[in-house]
C-alpha cells in the first residue's frame, strides 16, 4: 500500500525537530524544582542528563527521542547549565539500551505520560474526526492533533502514524460534508441528477447535443465549408504566356498549365501553295 502524507518535509520539521531558538528553549526546556529534585535522584552524571532530556523531548515536541538521533548542542548546552554538567556526559548516556527504557518508564510513572494506544488512541481518534471539518489546511489537522497530544499527555506516535489518521480523517470529514450536501438536495433535482449519472455510466458518454438540450442550451452551428477561391479564365491579364509573367497567386504550375494551354489553342502558321503564284 502507498504511503499516505499530509505534510511537506518543512511542515514535518516544524512539528517535531528539536527547539534550538533561545526563546524557544526558555519556554519548553526551563527546569522546575520538581523536575531538578527528581533528576538529582539519579546518580551518574550521564544519566541526570539523559533523564533531563528524555523529560524535556516528551514535553515538547512531545515524542520519544529515537536511538542515535543527533540532538543539536543547543539543546545539551541549554540543558547542561540548569544541572552543572557538560554537555559531553551525553555521549556516554544509554550505553545499556535498558538504561533509557527504564528512565522513561519512570516518567511515565512521574509525571503522567501514556502511549497513544488503546483508550488514549480512541479518546484523541474521536476528537480527530470533529476537529477535521473545522481545519483549515492539513497541517492545521495535524498540529490540532500534535496540542491535542500534548495537553492530555499522550506520547506522539510515529510520524507516519500521524499522518494516515490524519488522512483518515480528513476523507471520512469530506463524506460526512458530501453527504449533507446530498440531503439539501431537492428530490425532483436529485432524480435529474441521477438520471443524468446513470445515462452517462451505462450508455454511451453524453454529447455536446445531449448536454445541450438537458440545459437548455443551444447547439453548436454548423461548420461551414471552406470558400475556394475562382480560379482565372485562360489567357487573362494574370496568365501570360510568357515565362517572366506571373499569376497573381505567384504558382509557378498555374503559370506553366496557363501557358500550354494557351499554345495548344493558337491557329498553326499557313503553308504557303507554289501555284498561288502563278
Amino acid at each position: 500500500m502507498a504511503r499516505r502524507t499530509v505534510l511537506t518535509s518543512r511542515q514535518r520539521s516544524a512539528l517535531f525537530a528539536l527547539p534550538q531558538r533561545e526563546a524557544a528553549l526558555l519556554r519548553h526546556y526551563t527546569l522546575s524544582d520538581e523536575d531538578l529534585q527528581n533528576i538529582g535522584a539519579r546518580r551518574r552524571p550521564r544519566n541526570k542528563l539523559g533523564f533531563a532530556l528524555q523529560l524535556c523531548v516528551l514535553r515538547y515536541p512531545g515524542r520519544l527521542l529515537a536511538p542515535g538521533e543527533f540532538v543539536p548542542p543547543a539543546v545539551v548546552d541549554f540543558i547542561g547549565r540548569q544541572l552543572d554538567l557538560d554537555g559531553d556526559e551525553l555521549a556516554d548516556y544509554a550505553v545499556r539500551s535498558e538504561t533509557r527504557h527504564e528512565h522513561l518508564a519512570e516518567l511515565r510513572r512521574l509525571y503522567g505520560f501514556r502511549s497513544f494506544a488503546g483508550g488514549a488512541a480512541h479518546e484523541l481518534g474521536d476528537r480527530l474526526r470533529e476537529e477535521a471539518p473545522r481545519a483549515q489546511s492539513n497541517e492545521d489537522l495535524v498540529r490540532r492533533f500534535v496540542e491535542a497530544c500534548r495537553h492530555t499527555r499522550t506520547i506522539l506516535p510515529a510520524t507516519t502514524t500521524i499522518e494516515r489518521i490524519c488522512a483518515d480523517a480528513l476523507v471520512d470529514a469530506e463524506r460526512r460534508i458530501e453527504a449533507r450536501i446530498a440531503e439539501r438536495i431537492p428530490p425532483g433535482l436529485r432524480r435529474d441528477l441521477e438520471h443524468l449519472l446513470e445515462e452517462t455510466a451505462v450508455q454511451q458518454p453524453v454529447g455536446v447535443g445531449g448536454i445541450a438540450a438537458r440545459l437548455e442550451l443551444p447547439e453548436p452551428d454548423e461548420p461551414r465549408p471552406a470558400r475556394r477561391r475562382p480560379s482565372l479564365p485562360i489567357g487573362s491579364r494574370g496568365c501570360a504566356g510568357r515565362g517572366s509573367a506571373t499569376s497573381p497567386t505567384g504558382s509557378v504550375s498555374s503559370r506553366t498549365t496557363a501557358a500550354s494551354r494557351f499554345s495548344r489553342s493558337a491557329p498553326e502558321p499557313r503553308r504557303h501553295d507554289p501555284k498561288e503564284d502563278l
